[in-house]
């Protein structure tokens, strides 16, 4: 499993990142929570706060947005975009 994440600000992107699952050890959820973090470290950003409507769009599109609302620091861009391959 991989997932991409990209940092928009004003529909440009900022910052592209990629995490790659090699431990198949977890289930789904916990492969999707332990690459969600490590692609948040990577890309030097707080954890967001995930909600049903995040859930919602990824288990539907395979894409999910994060806006700024849903960071509790202050961030220095618009929507964190992040997108599932499996």
């Amino acid at each position: 499993m991989k997932l991409y994440g990209k940092l928009m600000n004003k529909n440009m992107p900022l910052k592209i990142n990629k995490v790659e699952n090699l431990d198949s050890n977890l289930d789904f959820h916990g492969q999707i929570e332990s690459l969600f973090i490590d692609l948040c470290k990577n890309l030097d950003i707080p954890v967001p706060i995930w909600l049903k409507k995040n859930t919602r769009e990824l288990s539907h599109y395979k894409k999910t947005f994060f806006n700024k609302e849903q960071f509790i620091e202050e961030v220095y861009f618009d929507n964190f975009i992040l997108e599932i391959e499996v």
